[in-house]
C-alpha cells in the first residue's frame, strides 16, 4: 500500500476518512465498555459549539474516565483535533 492510500485508509472505521464527531465517540465506547447496548451518544449542536453526550452503564463510568482521567482526556483530545474540520468547538460531557 503507497503512502497516500494508507492515509485515507481506516480500517477501524470501515475504510471511511469522512468520520462525524459522534460516529468515533460510539464506535470508541463502544471498544471500551462491557455493555455496548446500553451506551447511547447524543449530539447537541449550536451555533459554535457541538456537545457530545455520553451515556454509558453505570458500571462502565470508569472505563471510560480511566485511570487519573487519561482515557477520557485522549478522548477529548481526539474531539480537539477533529474540531478543525468542523470549525466548531467540540465537547464530550458523560451523562448519568
Amino acid at each position: 500500500m503507497d503512502a497516500e492510500a494508507a492515509s485515507e485508509f481506516h480500517p477501524h472505521a470501515g475504510g471511511r476518512t469522512d468520520m462525524e464527531p459522534k460516529d468515533l465517540i460510539t464506535l470508541i465506547a463502544q471498544a471500551l465498555v462491557d455493555h455496548p447496548k446500553q451506551l447511547s451518544v447524543n449530539e447537541i449542536e449550536s451555533t459554535n459549539t457541538i456537545i457530545i453526550e455520553l451515556k454509558v452503564f453505570k458500571g462502565d463510568i470508569r472505563k471510560v474516565i480511566g485511570k487519573q482521567g487519561r482515557t477520557i482526556d485522549g478522548i477529548r483530545t481526539l474531539l480537539g483535533a477533529m474540531a478543525g474540520k468542523t470549525r466548531k468547538r467540540l465537547m464530550l460531557e458523560i451523562v448519568e
